[in-house]
């Protein structure tokens, strides 16, 4: 055996010379993979200037330096990338999204919380957007709650301040447009912090911002969608 089994740590070599180059790998392996925090799992090309120590994801269809890695760990250490395969139930942080994820053995499961023997889990995310304020009475997101999401509510701040006739604002969906907040500020990091009975939306859904007292001229808001989402177990 020249690795270990779980991390892949490569091992000394009997009356091996240069012992300190595999040590030093072997260090510097412990380093990025305890308490794993991935750069991203979407991104497909390697970053140039990287520095040592980056731990990526490799995606499906990366390419130069990662092409036909897909699925493994992608450490810069040296100037170079290291290949290291995960196992499954390893948890990580992937920074790009911030959004914890287990590895199914196949994917990173985002946002799971649990992973059962099929691959199916119970994720819970945090979806931020920002929503540029439009002139009118009201502005609907683009972003969208998604489908069969359980919904726990929705927080935002201001970032750039609401103006116009509008002495306040409110945020829901349509039908419902306080259901996350009414009488909310327009001055610049004014807040919604939102909890709500938790709801199914069968069907990707918009948020609605809501004009009271007048109409928008300007302005935006940073919202976040928090729910969770049930997985099926992988096909047999």
């Amino acid at each position: 055996m020249t690795d270990t089994p779980q991390m892949s740590l490569p091992l000394l070599a009997p009356a091996q010379a240069q012992k300190h180059v595999t040590v030093n790998e072997a260090l510097a392996r412990i380093d990025a993979l305890t308490h794993l925090v991935l750069s991203s799992v979407s991104v497909a090309s390697p970053p140039v200037s990287a520095p040592d120590g980056t731990l990526h994801g490799v995606p499906d269809g990366a390419t130069d330096e990662w092409a036909g890695q897909a699925g493994q760990l992608a450490l810069r250490m040296g100037g170079g990338w290291v290949f290291v395969p995960p196992r499954v139930g390893w948890r990580a942080f992937v920074r790009d999204v911030g959004v914890s994820a287990i590895w199914d053995g196949t994917g990173w499961q985002m946002g799971a919380m649990t992973l059962s023997p099929a691959g199916a889990a119970l994720a819970v995310q945090s979806l931020q957007f920002d929503l540029p304020i439009t002139a009118g009475a009201s502005v609907a997101s683009s972003v969208l709650i998604p489908p069969r999401a359980i919904l726990f509510g929705v927080t935002g701040r201001v970032v750039d301040a609401i103006t116009g006739a509008a002495q306040s604002w409110s945020l829901g969906v349509a039908g419902d447009t306080g259901r996350f907040g009414t009488g909310l500020g327009v001055a610049l990091n004014s807040w919604v912090n939102g909890p709500a009975a938790p709801i199914v939306y069968w069907e990707a859904t918009p948020l609605v911002v809501s004009a009271q007292g007048g109409d928008f001229s300007g302005g935006g808001v940073r919202l976040v969608i928090h729910y969770a989402n049930l997985s099926l177990p992988a096909p047999v």
